[in-house]
């Protein structure tokens, strides 16, 4: 089955057409000024792609959704009733499938969640430690995010021992994965919790949000627009962009990098704790993939867990690649993040209806 992919993020809409082994017959990247997704261009974009049998989409919030599901107007609408918890994400998604569905009416869509793949994380992962009351009321629940691409390193990697997987973009989570499940996962209700982000904080005292509120003089909308837009590399050194952080030698990207290290490899060494232990750790991602100085530095301050590189394989690291040195305990892989694969193949179980789960 050739599929459709549609992947809606940040600045850019994906598109790929997704065959049988993972071969991508035609693509189209799309910049979105504005984060605005342009109908027209969209449209002539999908046309020009050429057959299909169906059209995947990228949703980064499925609420409990365990696995992925045909879209229509009841699907559409859950879906866009979960907006407010992934604001910058939801309503792009939500334009792509009408655009989508204008473009190639024809065709069967089905939504790919990124949440599904965390679906079934243990009660002690998955739970926050509050009031019973406002848990149950709110549906308050750590979901995780960046599914799609951790099921896909899971898959690629090949392997059913400890995984820590590392899905470092603009956005960034960490995830526990034994025997292609998630176990735990750094994002929770919202993609706005665990490691630095381009712009978005990651975890931060909620006490000093409740501050914020009470004596800073920040109204809500202000404080949410902060965090999200304001924060993380861009907030500590005036830049989100890893490449021109990399490049400079003042002490504000000095102090940009280091507080991302830190987070990061803390955040690797708590889910390997989740795991009990670390066989292998994965790299995937704009800078995980590219960045070989980050991979290097995390690397140097998780040796304790088994983790060495070899300086020259992690320096020319291309697509898929085990940059680990040859005697180290661990595994290192980088992995070319697949979105598109994996949601083409949740597409094609769905439509089969043999999907057993998100991962």
């Amino acid at each position: 089955m050739r599929v459709l992919t549609v992947n809606a993020g940040s600045s850019s809409l994906k598109l790929r057409l997704v065959g049988p082994g993972d071969v991508v017959y035609a693509a189209r990247d799309l910049e979105l000024p504005d984060g605005v997704i342009d109908p027209d261009a969209a449209g002539a974009a999908l046309a020009q792609l050429g057959d299909a049998e169906a059209v995947a989409h990228r949703i980064v919030h499925g609420g409990r959704a365990v696995r992925p599901e045909r879209i229509d107007a009841a699907a559409r609408e859950r879906i866009s009733g979960l907006a407010h918890l992934a604001p910058l994400h939801q309503e792009r998604a939500l334009a792509a499938i009408d655009v989508a569905t204008a473009a190639r009416p024809e065709l069967p869509a089905v939504a790919c969640f990124d949440t599904a793949f965390h679906a079934r994380m243990p009660a002690a992962a998955a739970t926050y430690a509050l009031p019973e009351a406002w848990r149950e009321r709110h549906g308050l629940h750590r979901f995780g995010f960046h599914g799609l691409s951790h099921a896909w390193v899971a898959r690629r990697a090949r392997t059913g021992e400890r995984l820590v997987s590392c899905h470092l973009g603009a956005g960034a989570s960490v995830a526990a994965i034994r025997d292609g499940r998630s176990l735990d996962t750094t994002m929770g209700f919202t993609p706005l919790e665990g490691v630095v982000m381009a712009t978005r904080s990651g975890s931060v005292d909620p006490g000093m949000l409740v501050w914020l509120l009470r004596e800073g003089g920040l109204s809500p909308a202000a404080l949410e627009h902060g965090l999200q837009h304001e924060s993380g590399l861009l907030g500590l050194a005036g830049s989100g962009d890893m490449r021109e952080l990399l490049d400079r030698r003042d002490p504000a990207a000095k102090l940009a990098l280091d507080v991302y290290v830190h987070r990061l490899r803390a955040a690797i060494a708590a889910m390997a704790a989740a795991l009990g232990g670390l066989d292998v750790l994965a790299f995937t991602g704009g800078i995980g993939e590219h960045a070989d100085a980050i991979r290097g530095r995390v690397a140097e301050g998780l040796a304790f867990l088994g983790v060495e590189l070899d300086t020259r394989g992690n320096q020319a690291a291309q697509a898929d690649a085990d940059i680990g040195a040859a005697d180290a305990g661990v595994r290192t892989l980088v992995v070319t993040a697949r979105e598109d694969a994996e949601m083409a193949r949740q597409t094609r179980a769905a439509l089969r209806g043999s999907v057993t789960g998100g991962s």
